[in-house]
């Protein structure tokens, strides 16, 4: 598909939001990026770093930025944040990427919530950054997760922070009792969130705050990948372009206004995974996609 055609497609999907997601006007599917609340552009595309060891996470995160992913999702309870930190030091020694370039997520613990500061400051030693991109909330805590978000503002101002958010909040209720007792609006919601569960709701209800749905899971997570896979909708489509399913997949995902992070410690699957900027889905397609919707989660946290 020349360029024409396929600058031509971007700009009708951007005019059927009804089809492709409230906040896919926002999405810069040629640059790959959206300009988040805080000010700040992030990549829509990313490598996830659940469930991989320091070694792991090390190898996968120098493949993903050899490969030209700017976006690295890490979190301290993966115990692989020093291994992220190594990889991104080793491709800035070789001299593809500049630390301006990417752009790294890390989540802080809810133990941690009750010293949020000495939280900010262990992640930044562990990754041997000056400062990180995004730190997200792990998980709604009632008791205590108020307290730690404004530890995060507070890193903000200090400048080791450059944008925060939350990860788990599912009900809007939810969502909105931190941000009605806080002062900067989360960049980030990072919902388990796939072609069986799309976070509709949620990604209409953030929508006025200016926060932009980020899926963990974007694949469905280890075990229940196949179930995607295999899904003769899926697999229709990924025929008819002439790529996999998880590329569908992913596809689906900037399409309909989701950061996606999958995580591989595949180095081929990790090059596939990145290779989605050459076609489009079109609205047909994607009107497919959001028929698949069934509300159903694959994880319970």
């Amino acid at each position: 598909m020349n360029k024409l055609i396929f600058v031509l497609l971007a700009l009708l999907c951007l005019l059927s939001a009804s089809v492709c997601g409230a906040q896919t006007a926002d999405f810069d599917l040629e640059k790959g990026t959206v300009l988040l609340n805080s000010g700040y552009e992030m990549p829509i595309l990313g490598i996830g770093c659940f469930a991989l060891s320091d070694q792991q996470a090390e190898n996968s995160v120098y493949w993903a930025l050899r490969d030209g992913y700017r976006l690295i999702d890490t979190a301290r309870i993966y115990g692989n944040e020093p291994g992220v930190g190594r990889a991104i030091r080793r491709a800035i020694d070789e001299g593809f990427v500049t630390r301006e370039e990417i752009f790294v997520t890390t989540k802080m613990w809810t133990s941690d919530f009750g010293n949020g500061d000495a939280a900010v400051d262990a992640s930044l030693l562990r990754l041997g950054l000056d400062y990180i991109d995004l730190m997200i909330l792990h998980h709604s805590q009632p008791s205590n997760d108020v307290q730690a978000y404004q530890a995060m503002e507070r890193a903000v101002e200090a400048g080791k922070l450059r944008s925060i958010g939350l990860s788990n909040f599912y009900e809007p209720a939810d969502f909105d009792r931190l941000v009605n007792t806080t002062t900067i609006k989360p960049a980030i919601l990072q919902n388990e969130t796939h072609p069986y569960h799309q976070s509709k709701e949620m990604q209409r209800h953030i929508d006025q705050y200016g926060t932009v749905l980020e899926s963990w899971f974007p694949l469905g997570g280890r075990g229940n990948t196949q179930k995607l896979f295999n899904d003769s909708t899926i697999s229709s489509i990924a025929a008819a372009h002439g790529k996999s399913s998880a590329q569908i997949i992913l596809r689906w995902h900037l399409q309909a206004g989701n950061i996606a992070i999958p995580g591989s410690s595949n180095e081929s699957h990790i090059q596939e995974n990145f290779e989605i900027f050459d076609f489009f889905l079109t609205d047909e397609e994607m009107q497919q996609m959001t028929a698949l919707d069934k509300n159903q989660r694959f994880a319970d946290y």
